[in-house]
């Protein structure tokens, strides 16, 4: 069996000009080996896999090289690298400086290259700075590490330092389409491109990632192949999950987020790689923008063609709700219905209310014989001007007629419109949807007929009792003990009631129109209405503070403040 070699190893960059991702570093090392400006101690600082130890090595053998050697040259005995993570002792510095006296048998430098240098000992580091500040001149230090803050400032001012860059998608795929044809290996755009993505700004990652795909696909890489090897979502899962939300299809949106997560995936990295996906959109909403969408060139026209179908509103609002639920994730209990809260908040920005002709509201039968009123065939009044105060109640040529209240004379209806058609699939919709619900129907009937016979302050206590009565039966506890805080005081047809707060007065309203069902129908008087206020005052004897409670209690027992100042108590 050959021996393989990673890519990792054998695509190394062996000249600056094969570095990827760093020409701003390569030329300035470039042009300071030319012009004889190279410093003698350097800090190559960056995240893992961008070239740091590459570019080091491809230096330490430029600045040995006079021109008459052979390219397969490497200087191993000018070139001296230190593992700084198992050699970090004072010990291990004091052999090395003892090193650096003596000077290179070929060529002109010696180079020492301490890798992970944030991991020497403070005591190591301060038995390396006199050296690092006054080297022989056949010496070059380079220091490459991946925390540059770990390492003292005494070291940091006697280096010159390069600061590496993740590197870009778009330069990681294009390396790796270059290594996929030098392998014979056949790959689509995307699959080197989710590649890229995944290895995060490394290209060392990107080449072991690389190696991983191809040992499982063989010569032909797909974009599938690497999803299913990586166990990344792909893009097409957020395409279909954008789909369903602009379709309004909760239920189809809630099982594909099921089967997200029955192939292992996190719920939160789901919603953040959706927050992502609604900014991509965004990106291709604007042409100038589009330059910042790293995908291949068959996806960014997926994401040209999505973006058209969601408006600049939608994205916006999607954006805020998905990076809202990704920062409530850590935090939550229930993880899965937050995200399934937010799906269905998501699925409901475009909904345009429930398919129904709200226009027309018809009494139901029902209403009248639970009041033993017989219905009746009523004319519509014509449609006279827009003006009108009185609602229009459209109606099919077939049914000119519709049932309304009589006996024995027809009464007059009005059916108001509702003001606002409301949604039924958020938490404000269904406050909304309750409060239209109670006024979608405001009958008003002609009482011309109807009996008003007077109401005496007795019979009002006495029907207002039974009805508190039927509430607790009910299990309305809160309601009832809002009925039982004051009396009701009948003044002609009207029954007024006086609140110390505003809460109980708009809790009352909103139970209205049962309580005067029963109220007209009980005390036969189809007049009566509520008078509800609100007496501030009232609501200001209330004691709230320490000292007014105190005043309160001693009001009833004098004793009490006698107590206090035989004990010598605070209030």
């Amino acid at each position: 069996m050959e021996h393989f070699v990673v890519s990792a190893r054998k695509y190394r960059p062996q000249t600056f000009k094969d570095v990827v991702g760093q020409q701003a570093i390569t030329n300035t090392l470039l042009n300071a080996i030319e012009n004889n400006h190279l410093a003698q101690a350097l800090l190559f600082t960056g995240p893992r896999g961008v070239g740091k130890t590459t570019c080091a090595r491809i230096l330490a053998k430029m600045i040995n090289s006079d021109g008459n050697t052979s390219e397969d040259e490497d200087f191993a005995f000018n070139i001296f690298e230190l593992d700084a993570a198992s050699n970090n002792s004072v010990d291990d510095i004091r052999n090395l400086t003892d090193q650096v006296r003596i000077p290179p048998q070929i060529g002109k430098y010696k180079v020492y290259i301490i890798d992970e240098v944030h991991m020497l000992s403070q005591a190591a580091f301060n038995a390396f700075l006199k050296t690092l500040e006054e080297p022989p001149k056949h010496c070059i230090f380079i220091l490459a590490t991946t925390e540059k803050h770990k390492i003292i400032p005494t070291i940091l001012s006697r280096c010159q330092i390069f600061d590496f860059k993740r590197i870009t998608v778009t330069d990681a795929k294009n390396y790796l389409k270059y290594i996929a044809e030098e392998q014979g290996v056949k790959a689509e755009d995307d699959a080197l491109h989710i590649i890229a993505q995944k290895a995060d700004g490394a290209m060392r990652d990107a080449l072991s990632i690389f190696d991983r795909v191809v040992s499982f696909s063989g010569k032909n890489l797909t974009r599938q192949a690497v999803t299913e090897n990586l166990n990344v979502l792909d893009y097409e899962t957020y395409f279909e999950s954008t789909d369903l939300i602009l379709e309004n299809k909760i239920p189809v949106l809630l099982l594909q987020f099921n089967r997200v997560l029955a192939k292992g995936f996190d719920g939160h990295h789901y919603i953040a790689g959706l927050a992502s996906h609604f900014r991509d959109l965004m990106v291709c909403k604007n042409q100038e923008t589009i330059e910042l969408l790293e995908v291949g060139e068959d996806t960014k026209q997926k994401y040209i063609d999505q973006s058209k179908k969601a408006s600049h509103a939608f994205l916006m609002q999607g954006i805020n709700l998905a990076n809202d639920c990704d920062l409530k994730y850590k935090t939550s209990k229930n993880q899965r219905l937050l995200v399934e809260l937010t799906l269905m908040q998501l699925a409901s920005i475009t909904f345009d209310g429930e398919k129904k002709n709200n226009k027309h509201f018809i009494i139901a039968p029902s209403y009248f014989k639970a009041r033993g009123i017989k219905p009746v065939p009523v004319e519509l009044p014509k449609k006279e001007t827009k003006e009108e105060t009185i609602s229009e109640v459209e109606v099919a040529p077939e049914k000119p007629v519709v049932e309304a209240v009589a006996e024995p004379v027809i009464p007059k209806i009005s059916i108001q419109k509702p003001g606002k058609v409301t949604s039924g699939l958020s938490l404000k919709s269904i406050r909304e949807k309750k409060e239209h619900q109670i006024r979608q129907l405001d009958v008003i009937i002609d009482e011309e007929d109807l009996p008003t016979e007077p109401v005496s302050q007795d019979d009002l206590v006495k029907a207002w009792e039974e009805y508190t009565e039927s509430l607790h039966r009910k299990g309305e506890k809160i309601l009832a003990s809002i009925f039982e805080m004051e009396t009701p005081q009948i003044k002609e047809s009207s029954i007024c009631l006086t609140f110390s707060n505003n809460t109980n007065k708009i809790e009352l309203e909103r139970a209205q129109y049962p309580l005067l069902s029963y109220l007209k129908k009980t005390l036969r008087n189809y007049d009566l209405h509520l008078d509800i206020s609100v007496n501030e005052e009232v609501a200001k004897k209330y004691a709230f503070t320490p000292q007014e409670k105190y005043d309160k209690l001693k009001e009833k027992n004098p004793n009490i403040e006698i107590l206090r100042k035989t004990f010598g108590l605070d209030i």
